[in-house]
């Protein structure tokens, strides 16, 4: 990209440029010869990436150098090993693509009813959360969140979340997804595999917050909100982080607010203000 360009869509549908869609479609046709797989058309799905099917198993895979959360993706894959999300195939990190194993039928937890995709998620989760060294390759959320907060601008909601983070010291032993919510958890087979982990290395409470938004074009309540809090409140996780995180996490992803946005029409704001009254 050029000085001043950005990589990102500033409306919907979000997700990539065209111009660097383009640009890592042609490294995915490049590192698919050489591979010599087969490379289907590229996946609405994948906005934020190059995604496309490689045969009736496999999904290369093409990462914007733009999206350093992503940088971790692979080794994340690696150390998951298939127990718990997708399996890496192959991986070319210079050129930052990857083969993952394809999730069949690859239904989002999008398609259940709330309590089910809460039973999914909890379980999912399980397997996700493990052990994981700082640096070791894996960044640290606390070297991360002071940044974004400061991305979000001037809002009384960014005090309230400074003050609520500088209340906490943010864990640094347990692999985190760091995009956790309902499209990135896909059935395959019998069982639930996530996909797209923004790899870091924190405490579980982090990753509870953004199913709470979640599915695109749910409108959070406060029933709901406190569904997702009471069900990973009961499988060992401490309630009171959890609220924390989500007014942290809403409030840097949610702010600053994109042209016709309002706090009501965000669902992550909707569900800082929830929190926030419950």
């Amino acid at each position: 990209m050029t000085g001043g360009q950005s990589a990102w869509l500033t409306h919907a549908p979000w997700g990539i440029t065209g111009e660097v869609a383009a640009r890592l479609a042609a490294t995915a046709r490049e590192v698919a010869a050489e591979w010599s797989v087969p490379l289907g058309e590229r996946l609405a799905a994948g906005r934020y990436s190059f995604v496309a099917f490689a045969g009736e198993d496999a999904v290369l895979k093409v990462v914007p150098v733009e999206d350093d959360e992503a940088d971790q993706e692979a080794d994340a894959l690696a150390l998951i090993d298939g127990d718990g999300a997708v399996r890496l195939l192959r991986h070319d990190a210079r050129r930052r693509t990857m083969l993952l194993e394809r999730a069949r039928p690859g239904d989002e937890a999008s398609t259940l009813p709330e309590g089910e995709a809460i039973r999914v998620a909890v379980a999912a989760a399980k397997k996700l959360w493990r052990p994981a060294q700082r640096g070791h390759p894996f960044r640290w959320i606390g070297d991360h969140v002071p940044r974004w907060l400061d991305e979000a601008g001037e809002h009384e909601l960014v005090g309230i979340a400074r003050d609520r983070y500088a209340s906490l010291e943010a864990g640094d032993l347990t692999l985190v997804h760091g995009d956790f919510h309902h499209h990135n958890l896909l059935r395959h087979g019998e069982r639930w595999l996530v996909i797209d982990p923004k790899a870091m290395v924190g405490e579980p409470e982090f990753d509870v917050p953004t199913f709470m938004w979640n599915p695109i074009g749910m409108r959070p309540t406060q029933t709901s909100v406190e569904r997702w809090i009471a069900a990973f409140a009961r499988a060992g996780l401490r309630e009171d982080r959890i609220r924390d995180w989500a007014i942290i996490r809403g409030t840097y992803l949610g702010l600053p607010l994109h042209s016709g946005e309002t706090e009501e029409t965000s669902p992550q704001l909707r569900t800082v203000r929830l929190v926030l009254s419950g």
